[in-house]
């Protein structure tokens, strides 16, 4: 079964991520975007669409106003940076109502709820697919956009405006933040350790006193995140830290 839908608002970055997160998931099948709510009008009534992601607050049209025109409803996931529409979204019976900015576990929630509502309808559906997670994430360098694999990274170093991923073969230079890529790492494996260092934790060799040896480096361990680092290494599963047993204080 495939879920077709059609993404709603009015701000270019929260399409992308939305697009982003229904390709993810097997099930789903993104038909069409729009940036407002006037032109999606005509769309619906000319094209049978089973699920819709819809900002709130839009200039000229409101994404309220939309659903209170809709003759035919299909099923809606209210996006919204306001929780003041709480009652309006039960009112129209909207199926969910994400607070922006949107995590994709929330994401997934509102989709199992969009799932057992037409499997309710349709019994062979069967329980939904989800795709194996992201092994890798795209970054900017200065000249183009770079494809890195979480399990290549065995640091990522600060250095004043740029960041440095040194990989298995590579140093890659990227301006970004700490903060906005630590959001894109999964979090199992990556952790900060120093104002100017996120290390792989699968890849730490050992650990003596305040530094971290990967190969043939040596990343500082500093006091401010020391204790939280050790404990997190204390209860990694063997499997990803294999080298547990050579961690000492």
């Amino acid at each position: 079964m495939k879920i077709k839908c059609i993404v709603i608002d009015d701000e270019l970055p929260a399409i992308e991520q939305m697009v982003d997160y229904i390709g993810r998931v097997q099930f789903l099948e993104c038909m069409s975007t729009f940036d407002n709510a006037l032109d999606a009008v005509p769309y619906l009534k000319a094209n049978p669409i089973d699920l819709i992601f819809l900002d709130i607050e839009m200039e000229r049209f409101t994404g309220l106003q939309l659903l209170k025109t809709l003759r035919i409803k299909p099923k809606v996931v209210l996006t919204t940076a306001y929780d003041s529409y709480a009652l309006d979204a039960f009112n129209l019976n909207v199926t969910d109502y994400l607070l922006k900015p949107i995590s994709f576990e929330r994401f997934i929630q509102a989709i199992e709820k969009v799932y057992e509502q037409f499997k309710t309808v349709d019994p062979a559906a069967g329980a939904p697919v989800y795709p194996a997670p992201r092994t890798w994430f795209f970054v900017r360098t200065e000249f183009r956009m770079q494809r890195v694999d979480f399990d290549d990274i065995l640091f990522i170093e600060g250095m004043r405006e740029y960041l440095g991923i040194q990989t298995l073969t590579q140093r890659i230079m990227v301006l970004q933040s700490f903060t906005g890529i630590m959001k894109s790492l999964p979090e199992e494996n990556f952790f900060r350790v120093h104002k100017s260092f996120i290390v792989a934790v699968s890849k730490v060799d050992r650990v003596e006193r305040n530094q971290i040896f990967i190969g043939n480096h040596i990343i500082p361990l500093s006091e401010t995140y020391k204790a939280a680092f050790m404990m997190f290494v204390a209860g990694s599963r063997s499997d990803r830290l294999s080298t547990q047993k050579n961690i000492e204080m």
